[in-house]
């Protein structure tokens, strides 16, 4: 009896695996997952910047793009097929190497890194919302903002501020609570009426500086030499930091991919991603060269080209456009905090806690632990260097996919025994160590410590973006020695 009630602790239906009849994710629908990951103001700064800015060759830049999506095809395809195939989530798959405490543990550190940053990128989304209530109100009369109750601030925040966060993050919680049926139907419609909005602003801005934007864009297209030893530096560099730009999601992409329909739907679904990187490159580009040039026939004093969308919208003053480009702004925001942040922490945290919690009590924690996260990062968490803190837990990300990788294709061969990953039973396959797999937390901290050393070691910083794939590698041939014998 006592060894059945064991086996029932490591249950919750959130996590077990998903029912074939709700595997109905196609290609398409991990396009706009895809999408979603890359419709973000940093993604959008960032590609901007790299064609533009850094004076990198153009083409440097887009074979750069192109390798590092492939990299992130190959390794979300490792990582997404056994849960795809046996319908389990990242912290369940990971009970297969990590043994069933192992996976708790360790899985809850993805969980507080995306609570975290779901509090961070709340805090963020909730500026939108701000801005949105103080047009509202400047434009039913302009001096309402300077009435006594909006010049009282508490923590650095005013009635505004306090009220554009609990919203923001009620909001999320409506929406996210909802189960893997309203996660599809999101992420689609983000994906579309984002890149909807981005056409739109491209078509406004094109349609009055066509000739001089297409001239523009074929100024920045560099015929150089692309195999020149002085572009190898570039080309890593490019490689690196669009690789770890993406390298959060492929760890836990598993609690994605278990909702898809088969192998072929996965491979084309991530193949899309090197889709839609071309296509949100390609608007970015356009769409700063083209603001920069209105800008310039406007006479309007700009010491640098604008690549974050928020400085370009706030360079046309146009109240309307603005409001127009804070919902779609929102929508992009809101998503990806979605499944790069919510999702991994959800299912992490049952995991930890699977007779205890559900999908809206696990809601709930997130929400209270996000509200702290928001509430102090302008203050506190962002002046005391937080973020490198939590860069340093997720370097420990590249180890366990490592581990994974190389304990499902290579030390297993692909087995799996499905009666026992819900198993604590002293006999079952994955209970170790009463539920540690020693070799692999062995291997886990040797990776991660050449992982966290790029970040910590000033002589390893070129190394940086490049830390997933270190840690990574060393984990996995680290697990191979030990486990293969």
């Amino acid at each position: 009896m006592i060894q059945q009630k064991e086996n029932i602790n490591l249950q919750n239906w959130e996590i077990v695996s998903v029912n074939p009849n709700n595997k109905n994710w196609t290609w398409k629908d991990l396009f706009c997952f895809w999408a979603v990951n890359i419709q973000t103001l940093i993604s959008f700064s960032l590609i901007a910047s790299l064609y533009l800015v850094y004076n990198l060759n153009f083409f440097v830049v887009l074979i750069g793009s192109i390798i590092a999506s492939i990299f992130v095809y190959i390794f979300a395809n490792l990582i997404g097929k056994p849960s795809q195939r046996h319908g389990i989530p990242f912290p369940v798959l990971l009970r297969l190497s990590m043994g069933f405490n192992g996976a708790r543990y360790v899985g809850i550190l993805r969980g507080l890194v995306g609570v975290f940053m779901f509090g961070v990128q709340t805090y963020f989304l909730s500026k939108s919302f701000g801005y949105l209530i103080r047009i509202l109100f400047f434009s039913i009369d302009d001096t309402i903002l300077d009435n006594d109750i909006f010049l009282i601030f508490f923590i650095k925040m005013n009635i505004i501020d306090w009220f554009s966060i609990i919203f923001s993050l009620w909001i999320q919680y409506y929406l996210f609570s909802k189960g893997h049926k309203f996660l599809k139907s999101f992420i689609s419609f983000s994906a579309y009426f984002v890149y909807f909005g981005l056409i739109l602003f491209l078509a406004i801005i094109v349609s009055e500086n066509f000739t001089l934007i297409s001239e523009a864009f074929t100024d920045i297209i560099n015929f150089e030499i692309l195999l020149n030893k002085e572009n190898l530096a570039p080309l890593l560099s490019v490689i690196g930091t669009l690789f770890a730009y993406f390298s959060i999601m492929i760890v836990n992409f598993g609690d994605f991919s278990r909702y898809v329909q088969n192998e072929r739907e996965l491979n084309n679904g991530n193949l899309s991603l090197l889709l839609n990187l071309l296509l949100f490159s390609f608007l970015a580009v356009l769409i700063v060269l083209g603001a920069d040039i209105i800008f310039n026939k406007k006479m309007l004093q700009i010491d640098r080209i604008l690549t974050n969308p928020t400085d370009i919208i706030g360079m046309f003053d146009n109240t309307r456009l603005t409001v127009i480009a804070l919902f779609f702004i929102l929508i992009a925001s809101s998503s990806t905090n979605f499944i790069a942040n919510y999702i991994p922490s959800q299912n992490s945290i049952i995991n930890f806690f699977p007779t205890s919690l559900n999908l809206k009590s696990t809601g709930i924690v997130i929400v209270i632990l996000s509200l702290i996260f928001s509430v102090f990062w302008e203050p506190l968490l962002n002046q005391i260097g937080t973020l490198t803190i939590i860069n340093t837990v997720s370097s420990i990300f590249g180890p366990v996919f490592g581990i994974i990788i190389i304990d499902y294709y290579v030390i297993k061969n692909k087995e799996v025994i499905n009666k026992d990953i819900f198993s604590s039973k002293i006999d079952s396959a994955y209970y170790f160590s009463n539920g540690w797999n020693i070799k692999a937390i062995y291997s886990l901290l040797i990776g991660f410590v050449f992982a966290a050393a790029t970040i910590w070691n000033i002589e390893l910083k070129f190394l940086q973006t490049f830390s997933w794939m270190i840690g990574a590698f060393i984990s996995s041939m680290t697990y191979y020695l030990l486990a293969s014998k």
